[in-house]
């Protein structure tokens, strides 16, 4: 087989090509992105360990970053122990029903569901998928209406009493009402969803409702009035006028109050599943508090970190999807 001449000038090319990206790379890498950070997050700790140290209370001295971090590590491991219980409950289950099916075809199997306590991590998943679960009814709710209200003055007058009546409501105050709603209308022999998960789901709904709806009538009230005129002057029908004009110059406003909507639901979340003791993160924190074990301060502060961590992940993704999104990709988003 005969090589072409061109091969190694070709590798060589490419090489050069990639070193150059690379060199472009760490150039415009700003050291300070990643230093200021990190001496932010070190400082943190030096002043909460030397806090702590200082910190007597009735369940024992307040936890530093090592004992929380032990904690976290404990708590991975109590997850991972519990899913070798669930597998051997599946196993025996399944041999048990075999054994049923040889003896006898025509036997009915009964599958049961493993019962075991919820890890912290479970905790962790059933908090996620409860807020982002009211964040999306929320957000299905509010951009439309908030576009109504900004395109029509009388539409944001005829709303803006029950908007700041209602956007100052304490979560704690919404969630009788709507756990006895929920009991009242969702009544079912195989439900789909528990009703502790509707419970605290519209109660992140109702209370992250407003951000969004406010930002994007303000965002839509102040487009640019030279884009209204374009838009007049090419005579666009309605749904073109919003998807061509208003939705892509209220982007930005949109998503502050998505951000914020977002932030809102995940304290509410919290909240709401320690007053109502539905499965979540705000569960666990209350379960650590009652225990009053020497363990329960460094397990309660590993919750508070991991519920800022997932927030401030949270509130990331947002704002990658606000620059995937937004027309304007030199804006500068914090």
């Amino acid at each position: 087989m005969t090589v072409p001449a061109n091969t190694s000038e070709v590798a060589s090319s490419n090489v050069d090509i990639i070193m150059r990206k690379f060199s472009d790379t760490l150039r415009s890498f700003d050291l300070k992105t990643a230093v200021y950070p990190f001496l932010g997050i070190v400082i943190f700790l030096f002043f909460w360990n030397v806090a702590a140290s200082r910190i007597d209370t009735s369940l024992g001295q307040f936890p530093g970053p090592a004992q929380v971090y032990q904690q976290s590590v404990t708590l991975i491991e109590e997850h991972l122990a519990e899913q070798l219980k669930a597998e051997a409950f599946y196993e025996r289950q399944e041999k048990r029903n075999a054994k049923k099916l040889a003896k006898n075809p025509d036997a009915k199997i009964k599958v049961r569901k493993y019962t075991g306590k919820e890890t912290f991590l479970d905790q962790i998943f059933t908090s996620l998928k409860t807020v982002l679960f009211g964040f999306f009814i929320a957000s299905a709710i509010a951009i439309p209406l908030g576009i109504i209200c900004g395109l029509s003055d009388a539409v944001y007058k005829g709303m803006n009493p029950l908007i700041q009546i209602f956007k100052p409501v304490s979560p704690l105050a919404w969630l009788p009402l709507i756990t006895m709603v929920v009991s009242a209308l969702y009544v079912s022999e195989d439900p789909y969803f528990e009703k502790s998960f509707l419970n605290s789901a519209f109660t992140v709904a109702l209370c992250c409702l407003w951000p969004t709806l406010i930002n994007t009538a303000v965002g839509v009230a102040n487009v640019d009035k030279d884009l209204l005129n374009v838009s007049r002057v090419i005579q666009l029908s309605a749904l073109t006028h919003v998807r061509k004009i208003i939705l892509p110059a209220s982007v930005p406003m949109i998503f502050t109050g998505l951000r914020l909507s977002l932030a809102t639901g995940w304290m509410v979340l919290i909240a709401a599943e320690m007053l109502s003791q539905n499965p979540g993160l705000g569960k666990f924190v209350w379960d650590e508090f009652q225990n009053g074990s020497s363990n329960s301060l460094s397990r309660i502060m590993v919750a508070v970190v991991v519920i800022g961590l997932i927030g401030f992940a949270l509130d990331r993704i947002i704002l990658m999807a606000q620059r995937f999104v937004s027309w304007d990709k030199q804006a500068v988003l914090r």
